[in-house]
């Protein structure tokens, strides 16, 4: 049996290789996501480890903040005096850095990356720890003069001489660069600008007594866990958080964990995705392979072999193909991961593929993966091979595949379709946004299980009405292809389901994403009411002066401040929320249409006020007059009495979690030092708001990173966000279509072995080659459209419930792109097009009389 069935696998490797490819792409997606975010996690856990001071004395603040505040919060600089007498100090540091400080060359261009990654500005302290070295000029001195690190000064072209603006807090300042420096590490994609200590901590932090952390040197033979204790005991209990340099690697590597996050998940949805569509590949190619061997199974019977035996011949194949694809799909994850290695290169995170890591756990899931999932997909058809009798596979050529098992799967298809449709309308029903959501995951899941079970009892109806033309059109021909796509229903089910399952997740997602685009335009109608609004980049804050010179721009009216800071709120029903607050100036109302269920703006803005969704308010026994303990950064806390509700879906989305907001007063009261992250202006009376746009434009000419936006500006910003999230999804369609092109080439390839003889006998009668080719090509197009339709159906159905739960979040309204669903369409009929050209040909191009002699 084991000679049988290595013979067997060698005989047929040119009809696996194609199912092959599905496991190749998601063991290579599995194992490159896992290589490479090893890879950078290790190399940025070598560059924390080797910067970190021994100890670490940082500002106490345990809230964080999911929109920055552009405050700066420091610690005295005498603390590095005085815990240089501490025992065990060899030496103690003052750190002023800030990482909000845009910086501009002297053609008003941003210095920093456009990756995201920050823009620092800091002191000159060089030690035996620092990731950098002075390589050409000299070391700044005094206010004027400035280090850059290497890799900025080559990408945007300065070098010593040139002049830049460093935009702090405090304010503008000029600097000349006096010398470069260049990474001894791993250059995490930041721009750093060096001043000297004193300008660092008078200019970025508008104190020449304060200092952002101070680092502590241990002496020999002292460990950094005793030096924590000892400088903790010298601190007391202060407003300071003292940590080791194990703990504070741990800390930098979290913070750069959810950018590693992504780009992990964002891969193993690639694996995911090929890995489900390859399950029916693999299910369907191998359940043709055993119709087709039905004799040679039945000789194997007939001559002793039992049905363990044949079960595990078949299983045996399944794994030989699982671990040579699943060996093909590590080199291609590897050669991802050196892909994906010079792709963050490119983006200025200068990665090393010669450091790259290959963990244990990285071939074990790939092998676990590839060998798993075909063994599991194989599993059905070696049952069905096993369950034939001798002497029935003796006398036919296919098993029917019809009859009872379709029956079963009506039953089975339809229970878990009616669970998946109760979840689902569940979802629909629900008020509560964790409930929906849950039941949204939930009926997602069973529907999809479902459709794919009951598959195949869909395509004798849906099939027949889109062939139904083909008689009309193509003749003989057309009547032709749409019995064979009709000929075995589970075999166009499971090749259809592969298609669907990528065309379902696309028309969810559009629907979703047009929705969210919708309601956006719809919220900002109706709330944005200023003429225009000035922004940075995902409301990073902008320094106090350009506020000023926005005011004294001519033509410009009102101008209403937004700045936001995390806080802490214990609410009546004893729960601590942590959230982000927003605060405003009295004149909300001018720029803004908040829709109150309770209270007005002038009580919300209020001295000692606050606002808060009425929903959130509801949910927590909160109301009008309610007093509510409020925590700011730094520990410092205050009562707020809640003096107005708003209807989070009338509000814009004016707040974050919980809606709150309050007045200019208590955050500048609270969290000093902050600064604004958006600017609300209307144009003066007598000004028209055309003609004060380039009069802002100008102003803000020396701050790039401050964009003028009106409405229509502001909805193609929102647009652009949720088409990334919409590219995402486009990606994960071209794959799924491929490995799906793969499915249908495979199996209309095998159908052409498996019909060699009927070829045959219709080129004998006079069916020409031409004609062939086009009987092939609708039997594709029609099997195509079909998992198209399908999927898109079952799609809008999981768009409009998305739609439900976005609506609990005040995104209320419906949009179904059908322009993009009739384009998915057509598409799919080109898919079955392409995926026909090579069966086809090899079909026109049989010998007619050694088909018909074919057995």
């Amino acid at each position: 049996m084991l000679k049988a069935t290595l013979r067997s696998f060698l005989a047929h490797k040119g009809r696996l290789l194609l199912s092959a490819l599905a496991i190749v792409l998601s063991v290579a997606f599995v194992a490159g996501s896992l290589i490479f975010s090893d890879t950078v996690t290790r190399t940025f856990d070598r560059l924390f480890a080797s910067t970190a001071a021994d100890v670490t004395v940082e500002p106490k603040n345990d809230l964080k903040s999911q929109l920055p505040t552009g405050a700066t919060e420091t610690v005295p600089a005498s603390l590095a005096d005085r815990l240089a007498g501490v025992d065990g100090v060899a030496a103690t540091h003052v750190d002023a850095s800030v990482e909000n400080a845009p910086v501009v060359d002297s053609a008003n261009k941003s210095v920093g990356p456009t990756t995201g990654a920050p823009t620092i500005v800091t002191n000159w302290e060089i030690t035996e720890r620092s990731p950098v070295k002075l390589t050409s000029g000299h070391e700044p001195h005094g206010g004027e003069e400035a280090l850059l690190d290497a890799d900025t000064a080559d990408k945007k072209h300065l070098g010593i001489g040139d002049t830049l603006t460093v935009q702090a807090q405090p304010g503008s300042f000029e600097v000349r660069i006096v010398g470069i420096a260049t990474f001894t590490t791993t250059n995490p994609g930041a721009a750093l600008v060096f001043l000297d200590t004193p300008t660092a901590q008078s200019k970025l932090l508008g104190r020449s007594d304060a200092a952002t952390s101070i680092s502590v040197d241990a002496a020999p033979g002292v460990g950094d866990a005793a030096l924590k204790r000892r400088v903790s005991a010298e601190l007391g209990s202060g407003p300071y958080d003292v940590k080791t340099a194990e703990e504070q690697a741990k800390s930098s590597a979290e913070a750069l964990g959810g950018f590693l996050d992504v780009i992990k998940y964002v891969m193993l949805g690639f694996a995911g995705i090929a890995v489900l569509v390859g399950i029916f590949l693999i299910v369907n190619t191998f359940s043709m392979l055993i119709a087709q061997r039905t004799r040679e199974l039945g000789l194997l019977r007939a001559l002793g072999a039992d049905r363990r035996q044949v079960r595990r011949s078949v299983l045996t194949e399944a794994l030989l193909l699982g671990l040579v694809g699943s060996t093909l799909g590590l080199a291609a994850g590897i050669g991802l991961a050196v892909g994906l290695i010079k792709l963050m290169s490119a983006f200025g995170m200068n990665l090393k593929s010669t450091e790259m890591v290959i963990g244990w756990p990285t071939p074990v899931a790939a092998y676990v993966v590839g060998v798993g999932v075909t063994y599991v997909a194989a599993y059905l058809p070696a049952r069905r091979a096993a369950g034939v009798s001798p002497m029935a596979a003796l006398s036919d050529a296919e098993i029917a595949g019809v009859g009872r098992p379709l029956r079963v799967r009506a039953v089975v298809g339809g229970v878990v379709g009616a669970a998946g449709a109760a979840a689902l309308a569940g979802c629909a029903a629900s008020s509560s946004t964790s409930t929906a959501a849950s039941l949204l995951g939930l009926g997602v899941v069973l529907t999809l299980i479902a459709t794919v079970i009951a598959g195949p009892l869909l395509v004798r109806p849906v099939i027949r009405v889109l062939g139904g033309a083909f008689p009309a059109i193509f003749g003989p021909v057309g009547r032709m292809s749409q019995r064979n796509a009709l000929r075995n229903p589970r075999r166009t089910g499971a090749t259809a389901a592969a298609l669907m399952v990528g065309l379902a997740l696309v028309g969810g997602m559009s629907v979703a994403s047009a929705s969210m685009s919708k309601s956006f335009d719809q919220q900002i109608d109706k709330t944005l009411g200023a003429d225009f609004v000035l922004q940075n980049a995902n409301f990073v804050p902008f320094s106090h002066e350009v506020t000023d010179k926005v005011r004294a721009t001519d033509g410009v009216g009102l101008v209403v401040r937004q700045r936001f800071t995390p806080v802490a709120v214990k609410l009546p029903d004893g729960k601590r929320v942590e959230t982000t607050a927003a605060a405003y100036d009295p004149r909300l109302d001018d720029v803004a249409h908040i829709t109150y269920a309770r209270g007005d703006t002038a009580a919300a803005l209020g001295d000692g006020r606050i606002a808060m969704d009425a929903k959130f308010a509801e949910d927590h026994d909160v109301r009008v007059g309610s007093t509510i303990p409020v925590e700011f950064p730094a520990g410092r806390k205050t009562e707020l009495t809640v003096g107005a509700l708003t209807d989070q879906a009338g509000s814009g989305g004016f707040g974050m979690q919980g809606g709150l907001f309050f007045g200019f007063g208590t955050i500048e009261k609270y969290v000093p030092g902050g600064q604004d992250s958006s600017l609300y202006v209307n144009a003066a009376p007598g000004t028209a708001p055309d003609r004060l746009r380039p009069r802002l434009e100008k102003t803000l000419e020396p701050y790039p990173q401050v964009q003028v936006r009106d409405q229509a500006d502001y909805k193609k910003l929102v647009h652009d966000q949720i088409a990334v999230l919409l590219y995402l999804v486009y990606a994960l369609l071209g794959l799924a279509i491929v490995i799906a092109v793969l499915g249908v080439v495979n199996t209309l390839a095998l159908s052409v072995v498996e019909r060699t003889r009927e070829i045959g006998l219709l080129r004998a009668i006079g069916l020409g080659r031409r004609q062939l080719r086009r009987m092939i090509r609708l039997e594709s197009v029609v099997i195509a459209v079909f998992g198209a339709i399908l999927g898109l159906a079952l799609g809008i159905v999981w768009g409009v419930c998305v739609q439900q739960v976005l609506a609990l979040q005040g995104m209320e309204a419906l949009a179904i792109p059908w322009t993009t669903i009739v384009a998915v369409v057509v598409g799919s009929a080109v898919v079955g097009i392409v995926a026909a050209l090579l069966p086809a040909l090899r079909a026109s191009r049989m010998n007619v009389l050694a088909a018909i002699a074919h057995e």
